[in-house]
């Protein structure tokens, strides 16, 4: 078995419900922790950190929920080989004195 770990990837999306969060991209970050068994079907980590990155941005989501469920069954989708899947995404600037993060853990 093996395990790719994606920590801390940054970038800017809109997410969220008020109405300042739909009007500007705030920093997001997102863990990522894939397994899968074969490496001659091996998961390439900087296209997985990228896809995560492209569905954010494009989709626009209002619940952390919906983002981490999209983007679980879009990588199962495209990496067949995937057996779990452990994702949190944070929202580090949206409240003054903490980090706020959703984690959803899938598996296959």
């Amino acid at each position: 078995m093996y395990k790719i770990s994606i920590k801390e990837l940054e970038f800017e999306a809109v997410i969220g419900i008020l109405d300042f969060e739909r009007e500007n991209p705030q920093r997001v970050l997102v863990d990522c922790f894939i397994e899968y068994h074969d490496k001659k079907d091996f998961v390439d980590y900087a296209k997985v950190a990228d896809d995560i990155e492209t569905i954010m941005r494009e989709k626009k989501f209002f619940l952390i929920e919906d983002a981490l469920d999209e983007l679980t069954e879009s990588l199962k989708s495209k990496y067949k080989v995937i057996k779990s899947i452990d994702l949190t995404i944070s929202k580090p600037d949206i409240l003054s004195n903490c980090k706020v993060s959703v984690t959803k853990l899938k598996k296959f």
